[in-house]
Parts: structure tokens; sequence; C-alpha cells
């Protein structure tokens, strides 16, 4: 991997507020399609770390899903089930689920990648609930998600996954990037038809509000992270940087491929102490980093 330091960039534009006005169900349909249009745009922004923002909002999907399902764990509990594994463990309940969300978000949308995030699913039942979608972007994704819960009544983030994939497909994107999965309600989640197609209109215009939000302070930490990078003389310190503009979070550990393990604590330690990374467990061991 390679790393080229990005000079520090324009705010990344907001949503406009006249798209998140409240309305009858034809300004959803609009407000979603200008909400769409303008994410498409800044997503091309030069500088926008896409890969780390992905994984990013993985992490808050599989949050969200928790949170529906009344579930406790938040965003340090997924951090510690998945980056503290250890060879041959298995993640606990919501270990997998936040697991199943950040291989999602991996690799370009394919059968075969999702089948890696769903892999109780056949590829090949995959591309059939997938084909359920037809007509507009944000339709697919809901014919997607009954599709999957008329199949499996007992899928929750498995659909949503598959739905998020559908209207990423549709919208022309290479990679899943989680958008009703953090804007549907748990009552959301019970409608279907119309109702089921309104309610995705209306929950992508929160959705990607909170994902412009992250992109810009993601943009701005990649900067600072570059800005840094001429101060470094570890040898392995540009693949590692490389590494936390894809990662949501790193053990020192994770950097052992590009130098050695006592390397890699002083790299994390320093990159802290320049304001570049942030430690995000406020432990003094089993600590993870990340921007």
């Amino acid at each position: 991997m390679t790393y080229a330091p990005p000079a520090f960039p324009e705010a990344l534009p907001p949503l406009p507020d006249w798209i998140a006005r409240p309305g009858p169900q034809g300004d959803a349909v609009f407000g979603a399609g200008a909400a769409l249009g303008h994410l498409h745009l800044v997503l091309r922004a030069p500088d926008l770390p896409l890969a780390l923002l992905r994984q990013r909002l993985a992490l808050r999907a599989a949050e969200a899903g928790l949170a529906r399902a009344g579930r406790p764990e938040r965003a340090a509990d997924l951090r510690d089930a998945v980056h503290l594994l250890r060879p041959g463990d298995r993640p606990g309940p919501a270990g997998a689920v936040c697991l199943s969300w950040m291989r999602a978000v991996e690799r370009p949308i394919s059968a075969k990648a999702l089948h890696r995030a769903l892999p109780d699913h056949a590829p090949e039942q995959i591309t059939a609930w997938l084909a359920a979608g037809q007509g507009s972007p944000v339709a697919r994704a809901a014919q997607v998600f009954e599709a999957m819960r008329a199949d499996q009544p007992r899928a929750g983030a498995e659909a949503l996954i598959l739905a998020d994939a559908a209207l990423a497909r549709g919208l022309g994107w290479s990679h899943v990037l989680p958008l009703l999965a953090l804007g549907l309600t748990a009552r959301d989640l019970g409608k279907s038809g119309d109702d089921l197609q309104g309610a995705c209109h209306r929950a992508l215009v929160g959705a990607v509000r909170e994902v412009l939000t992250l992109a810009d302070d993601l943009t701005r930490r990649a900067a600072r992270l570059g800005a840094v990078a001429p101060k470094l003389r570890a040898r392995g310190a540009a693949p590692a940087l490389a590494l936390f503009l894809s990662s949501d979070a790193l053990a020192a550990a994770a950097l052992s491929g590009v130098m050695s393990g006592r390397a890699a604590r002083r790299l994390c330690d320093r990159l802290v102490g320049l304001g570049a990374v942030r430690e995000l467990t406020g432990r003094d061991t089993f600590r993870l980093y990340g921007l």
C-alpha cells in the first residue's frame, strides 16, 4: 500500500436545509433523491478516505441495529468484540453483527462478497434476493428487504445489508454504504409495500445528513494525518498510515506486517501525541487506535 499525504481540504458541502424539510409523500421522494444526488457528488471528493468512511458507517449501522433490538452494546463494545478477537475465536452475537457489516462494505458488491458477510446464505440465494428489486433504487432496496424477510422472518441486519447493497447497486456505487440501516426505525422495519418505501425515502434524508457530517470530519482527520507524515521516521510508517486510512480501529499488533511490535506501539503513541490519531478505548492495555 502507498500513502500520499493530502492537502488540507475545504469543508465538504453540507446537505442544504431545504432538502430536509418535512412534507407529504411526494416531497419525501424528492428529498431522498436530492439528498442521494448530493451525497453522490460528495463521495467523489478526492481527499475523502472512502474505505474508512465505509468502515465507520458499518460500525454505526451495527450499533443502530443492536439498539433497535434493545441490546446494550455500543461502539466501544463492538470494537472490542471485533478488533480484539484472537485467531480461532468467534465473536459473540453483537460482534457477529458488527463483523457482518464490516465485511459487507469491504469489497465491491457481488453475491460472493456479500456471502462473506452473510455466510449462512448461499451466493445463489443472495443473487435471487437481490434480483427481487425493481424500479427506482429506493424501491429496489425496499423490495429486496421484503423478499429476504419473507423467506427469513428473523433476519434483521442481514436484510438491511442486502437492502443497502441493492440501493448502492441501483445508484451505480461499487460498494455498500450503510444508509437505510442508519435511518430506519424499529417501527419502519415492520412496514411493507408503499409504506415501507415511504419510510425508506424519509429515512434516507437523515442518514445522508449523518454521513456527510462524518465524511467532513474524516476528511479533516485524514488531512491531519497527512500533515504529520513527514515527521515520522520509522520504517514502515507509510503503509501503517495507509492502514489507518482504511480501518475504523487498529490494535498496535495489527501493524505487525509492516513493523515490529515495539515500533508499532511507539508509532501509535507518537501519532496520538501529534494529534493525528486517537486512542479509542481510554485503557492502558488492549488499546485501539483510529482517526
